[in-house]
């Protein structure tokens, strides 16, 4: 109740000064508002690079990871920050932008009353999705129908939503309440990346140099979903101790990539040197995804991109009944993942020394998620709006 009401104070001072401000002329001017940051970070070079005659603001939202600084083309503020100039800077540069782009859900949008030449795009932060979001979410039951109905009038503000593949433009359907005219067939501008050689060739490199320990080693990345009851936490689901007897000699190493929010031990690394490395902080997972032999994680979004690679993947979904319970899935989990599903690390182990990978299947589920997803996503988006 508290929450509600502190929220509801907010949207109303917001929706006063965006009022405010809508009342001078629109700009060309582009404004981004990013919480993820690869997404709009990708669309704001493309635009750089065909000399778009917009201005641009990036409007960082709390913990992104936009590596973006103000150049004199690019103005940066920090959105959602005690700082109040910068806040109010913000609601200018929303409410006076022809362009908006966001990559998540932000409640603003449901006091924001956009002018009608205004373009409200959202490239959301995912390829593909397992877990039900949105107006599909099971938890929406359990809000309060004024929570409900500001989510419903923040999905109204999206006029377009871009997708790769027509199983998400389904989804973004049903999630957000769009309809075909509200979706974008460009594909998702992030994997633009898996098919730049140059950019994945000195990624490579420099990660090479970085750790330098793991060249010439099998590398498998555990990668499993946010869960807000593990935020701090000194031990993992899987059970480190059998990997590292298991694989260590096999000359496999392990890394970790926990949510940013997530803090474990720090004295992983230290009880297995050599075996495994944490990079739960490391600013990009794609990067990553490129020197992953192996990829290990259960309802996460990341699988869809790594598909595009074509490397082998085991799911392991440890608590598959209650989170299915708790956040519902599009689609049968157990019988759509491309690759084994198992419920322990001995199965896990199994698997691996197995080797023995469906191509057929990873590719039928590569085409699924990324049939529009094929190396020019951002230009497709900026030539469209621009």
């Amino acid at each position: 109740m508290i929450r509600e009401a502190a929220i509801s104070i907010y949207l109303f001072i917001f929706k006063v000064f965006f009022l405010l401000f809508r009342m001078f002329p629109l700009k060309n001017k582009a404004t981004f508002v990013s919480s993820f940051g690869d997404n709009c970070s990708i669309i704001l070079q493309e635009m750089k690079q065909q000399n778009i005659p917009y201005k641009t603001v990036f409007l960082k939202a709390k913990k992104s990871k936009a590596n973006i600084e103000g150049d004199g083309e690019t103005i940066v503020f920090n959105y959602g920050t005690p700082n109040i100039l910068h806040w109010l800077a913000s609601v200018y540069h929303l409410a006076t932008a022809k362009v908006i782009i966001i990559d998540n859900y932000f409640a603003f949008l449901s006091a924001a009353s956009f002018k009608p030449e205004v373009k409200c795009v959202q490239v959301w932060h995912a390829a593909g999705a397992v877990k039900r979001f949105g107006l599909q979410d099971p938890s929406n039951i359990n809000r309060s129908s004024r929570a409900n109905k500001r989510f419903s009038q923040v999905y109204k503000q999206f006029h377009y939503a871009t997708v790769g593949s027509e199983s998400m433009a389904h989804i973004y359907k049903e999630s957000f309440g769009l309809q075909d005219q509200n979706i974008l067939k460009t594909g998702v501008p992030r994997t633009d990346f898996f098919f730049n050689e140059k950019a994945k060739s000195e990624a490579i490199h420099s990660l090479q140099n970085k750790y330098p320990d793991l060249t010439g080693k099998k590398t498998i990345l555990y990668a499993p979903t946010y869960r807000e009851d593990q935020l701090n936490t000194d031990t993992l689901s899987l059970d480190i101790d059998v990997l590292h007897q298991k694989l260590f000699n096999e000359g496999c190493v392990l890394l970790l990539k926990l949510h940013p929010a997530v803090t474990v031990s720090a004295s992983f690394e230290n009880d297995y040197p050599g075996f495994l490395y944490n990079l739960s902080h490391y600013h990009d997972i794609n990067e990553l995804l490129l020197i992953t032999d192996l990829l290990i994680t259960d309802y996460s979004s990341i699988p869809f991109e790594y598909s595009l690679l074509g490397r082998p993947m085991i799911f392991y979904p440890y608590d598959l009944e209650e989170y299915e319970q708790e956040r519902g899935f599009w689609e049968d989990y157990v019988s759509t993942m491309p690759g084994p599903v198992v419920f322990s690390t001995d199965a896990i182990v199994e698997e691996i020394m197995k080797n023995n990978m469906d191509q057929e299947i990873l590719d039928q589920f590569k085409h699924k998620w990324n049939e529009y997803s094929t190396g020019s996503s951002a230009k497709k988006l900026v030539d469209f709006l621009f």
